[in-house]
């Protein structure tokens, strides 16, 4: 299981939940330095948005719409104490302030891995109509959003 689904687990009241032992691959999926014409700057991690908002389960939505909207975003991330992702408020979620954090995620959000090709995850944000992807390591910590606007600066299409 990895350390993202035992997150959410643990969360959920779960108490033996386990992780998995790491390989050689983790190594680029935990934005770590890529050498060769398929180096870090061909891969989703060199090009993600840090600043992305995030926010707990236990924060009061209305203060996290606050927050999120005046730091001109339109999502953010749920992650535990660790930096795990466990969940999303997109658009819709952020207008509903009455509702709880977790109440409004979307849980368990799609992620990419800092060494996924850029020009790949153009493709498809272009096939799923996606105007950005959440990046995060194998262990399920969030490193940013790739925006698509910014990877096709890099590679024009």
């Amino acid at each position: 299981m990895t350390p993202r689904a035992a997150a959410r687990l643990a969360t959920l009241g779960f108490t033996r939940v386990y992780d998995y032992a790491a390989g050689k691959a983790d190594w680029g999926s935990f934005n770590l330095p890529l050498n060769g014409r398929a180096g870090t700057e061909t891969r989703a991690g060199a090009h993600v948005r840090s600043d992305v908002p995030t926010c707990r389960l236990d924060e009061p939505l209305r203060h996290v719409c606050q927050r999120v909207e005046k730091a001109g975003w339109d999502t953010c991330f749920v992650v535990d104490e660790a930096g795990i992702v466990i969940g999303r408020l997109g658009r819709s979620p952020l207008r509903e302030e009455e509702q709880s954090v977790e109440a409004a995620m979307m849980p368990g959000p799609s992620t990419v891995r800092p060494s996924a090709r850029l020009e790949a995850m153009i493709e498809r944000m272009h096939e799923q109509n996606l105007s950005n992807l959440p990046v995060t390591t194998s262990d399920g910590r969030l490193v940013g959003l790739l925006m698509r606007e910014d990877a096709e600066r890099v590679v024009p299409r």
